[in-house]
């Protein structure tokens, strides 16, 4: 008994590799980190997100009502923003990792995020304040009305700026208070992710609906200025945990970017040497190599003394490995891209759908269609913890794996609940429109199809399951994958496939407006959603999704995992 205390107590006070706590001192297992800073780190998390959702999810509304912008540029701009906002933090992620750290950027990107919400608040406010101005001046009015979208557009990439410190490095911070090195701690964070996710996705359901109906029936000025008081709670409750957090020790004072950049200078630089050369044989500590032509032959002449090079510097086999450990995500993070486009189309086109049909609930009161993205984030919340408790734990009795498939394996599992959504949200559409005509409401662009908004909820379901599979799994894949050092940049790479895919949707968007909209005829996004064809778009989507699919799935079977440097088969 006196030996099991002994060992109890021992785990207790047992310092924790590479890491330090607030003061700089060598973090305490028992004081530090785990659970205890997680959740103050995940409440951080789910305040971000409502602010965030709170601005993107009815975008496209304020857009096209208070700014009157069409459809499709509407559509676009949302996209736009949207990519940006997910792309940006390769650059927050690259701030983080190489200077600030993952904490002070957070702290700075909260303060820039507040910054940008206090902005679109004062923009939505202009009107209102310059009411009686324009009364009296008609030149005024032009004016005061281009300056409001002004505003509003500089406050509205404030925000995606802020997001790009805050989003990779929160998320990245609060797995970092885990232990990989300790069993209890590294099954911890597997459910870390989920755990995540699912607080972010219940909290933002509980309160987006209120938001959007806040938006859509009351004031626009208290629609964001409620994310703005949020983002300032959010940003104490992180510094309030301050005490409780373990910060990373770098194990190499050199910064992973510049070693990872010096592999692939040194690689090309010795590959153009080989070009006029069959056979290649070069000098490296005193012995000759022949070279082969396996896979990443590119980097293994990283290995090599670069001929020629000014600093003669060679490439250890470690920061070899590193940078293999980042190509091997490109393939995986390109055939993730499609996903990212239908992820888009939740937030516009999903929203566009739903604001033309049947949307009252009782009378005097309807439900802003934005609100349905609570059907997406409910399937979400229900099916994380059946994920985590139920099929982990089942799929585990029959692979023999810790996380019961592998993250490849999950990932795609939501690619292909993917492609049903989009299908689904076809046929929708398609009875939509036929009803639009059997009531001669073609015409009518502000008609309300007498079609129940309910239809939508499969598709809204159907793809907050996905995310659980997808998105989550997304998550860990890539901050699992590259090296500890970099794990901001990570998430961040996670993140972009959003982003790009955002972007993606927007040039799809632009392209077919162009093409279907000419010689006078009646674009696929029409302004009058009742002559548009969003079914076309959807069949459009689960063709690319498809083929997205097939790619992912070629290249996940050939996928090597890297695991605490061992690399694995998977």
């Amino acid at each position: 008994m006196e030996e099991s205390n002994d060992v109890l107590l021992e785990d207790e006070l047992a310092l924790v590799d590479g890491a330090v706590d607030h003061r700089g001192q060598p973090a305490i297992r028992s004081k530090s980190g785990y659970w205890r800073s997680a959740w103050f780190i995940i409440g951080v998390e789910v305040a971000e997100r409502v602010s965030y959702y709170g601005i993107q999810g009815n975008l496209i509304s304020y857009l096209t009502g208070p700014l009157k912008q069409s459809t499709a540029t509407a559509a676009e701009n949302v996209n736009i923003w949207a990519g940006t906002a997910s792309l940006l933090p390769l650059f927050g992620a690259f701030i983080a990792d190489s200077f600030l750290g993952r904490y002070h950027t957070i702290i700075l990107a909260s303060l820039i995020y507040i910054l940008g919400l206090g902005l679109l608040t004062l923009s939505a406010m202009l009107p209102s304040i310059t009411k009686s101005k324009c009364q009296l001046d008609s030149t005024f009015i032009f004016c005061s009305q281009h300056s409001q979208v002004i505003l509003f557009f500089i406050s509205l990439y404030l925000v995606a700026i802020g997001q790009s410190g805050h989003k990779p490095c929160v998320q990245a911070f609060g797995a970092d208070q885990f232990d990989e090195q300790h069993p209890k701690e590294q099954r911890a964070r597997s459910s870390f992710f989920n755990w995540w996710y699912f607080t972010m996705v219940a909290g933002c359901t509980a309160t987006l609906s209120i938001l959007n109906y806040i938006q859509d029936n009351y004031s626009w000025v208290l629609g964001f200025g409620i994310p703005c008081v949020v983002m300032i709670i959010a940003l104490t409750v992180f510094l309030l945990g301050t005490t409780t957090y373990r910060f990373n020790i770098r194990d190499n004072d050199e910064s992973s970017f510049l070693r990872i950049g010096r592999v692939f200078i040194v690689a090309v630089r010795n590959w153009q040497k080989t070009l006029s050369s069959n056979t290649i044989e070069e000098e490296c500590d005193g012995t000759l190599r022949r070279q082969s032509s396996e896979q990443f032959n590119f980097l293994n002449k990283a290995l090599l003394t670069s001929k020629g090079s000014k600093d003669g510097k060679t490439c250890s086999l470690s920061e070899v490995e590193e940078a293999k450990a980042v190509l091997r995500l490109v393939p995986i993070w390109a055939t993730t891209l499609v996903y990212g486009i239908v992820f888009a189309q939740v937030f516009t086109f999903f929203t566009k759908q739903g604001k033309s049909m049947e949307r009252t609930i009782f009378p005097g009161f309807d439900i802003p269609p934005a609100s349905l993205h609570s059907i997406n984030g409910l399937a979400i919340v229900l099916v994380s913890p059946i994920y985590d408790r139920l099929l982990v734990p089942l799929a585990r009795t029959i692979t023999g794996k810790p996380s019961g498939i592998t993250l490849l394996q999950r990932i795609g599992t939501g690619i292909f609940l993917s492609i049903l959504t989009v299908v689904i949200a076809a046929f929708v559409e398609i009875k939509r429109l036929k009803t639009a005509q059997e009531y001669g409401l073609v015409d009518d662009p502000n008609a309300t199809v007498p079609m129940s908004i309910w239809w939508l909820i499969p598709q809204y379901f159907l793809f907050g399951v996905s995310e659980v599979f997808t998105m989550v799994g997304l998550q860990e894949f890539f901050y699992d994958q590259v090296p500890n050092e970099l794990r901001s940049m990570g998430l961040a790479l996670y993140l972009s496939i959003v982003g790009v895919g955002s972007f993606l949707s927007g040039f799809l968007i632009s392209m077919i407006e162009n093409i279907t909209g000419k010689d006078g005829h009646e674009s696929w996004f029409c302004d009058n959603i009742n002559k548009a064809h969003l079914d076309y778009f959807y069949w459009l989507l689960s063709g690319l999704s498809v083929v997205g699919f097939t790619l992912f799935i070629y290249f996940a079977k050939s996928y090597v995992y890297n695991r605490k440097g061992i690399i694995t088969q998977g």
